[in-house]
């Protein structure tokens, strides 16, 4: 975004509106994983109740930092221009 002040082109309001829909979406699926990983032991076997309570809890906690890690990182990257000018292409130079 180089109009730093100005109004933002229909163009970049998009682009905005499309990363943070990735950064929300990869990020669910991110922490569902996560917590189907660490919790579904307990649903799947009959653990003690304090086990079990222990591993979804550690499940949740783990989710919510995995989503809030995914979704900040995906959206600094794009801040900082970190999406390819040419998709698929590496830089000539490098």
């Amino acid at each position: 975004m180089d109009t730093y002040g100005g109004r933002r082109t229909q163009g970049e309001r998009d682009a905005i509106t499309v990363e943070i829909g990735y950064a929300l979406c990869s990020a669910a699926f991110a922490g569902a994983v996560l917590f189907g990983a660490v919790a579904g032991p307990a649903y799947l076997f009959a653990p003690p109740a304090g086990v079990r309570g222990a591993l979804v809890g550690s499940g949740v906690v783990l989710a919510v930092v995995v989503f809030l890690v995914r979704v900040v990182s995906v959206l600094v990257r794009f801040a900082r221009g970190g999406q390819p000018s040419q998709p698929g292409r590496t830089n000539p130079d490098s």
